[in-house]
């Protein structure tokens, strides 16, 4: 089994794998310079919207793997 910690993450505890803590951006193929991604604007990618608000709701966080809608800055 994989060592976990808790930490407080949008004002709750969660749990996390350690290794993997504070490496979503890495991971997540919207940081990776899509066109779309515009957090914290009314312009930001339905998509990623949909699922920042799902994870604010049930104190999760989603990383992006697979997208049919990126599309890489130029």
């Amino acid at each position: 089994m994989k060592e976990t910690e808790k930490y407080i993450h949008h004002n709750v505890e969660v749990s996390v794998i350690s290794s993997q803590k504070g490496e979503h951006s890495q991971r997540c193929l919207c940081y990776n310079g899509c066109v779309f991604f515009k957090p914290g604007t009314p312009e930001n990618c339905p998509i990623a919207q949909g699922l920042y608000e799902y994870d604010i709701a049930n104190h999760v966080t989603t990383p992006v793997f697979e997208c049919h809608k990126y599309d890489a800055l130029q």
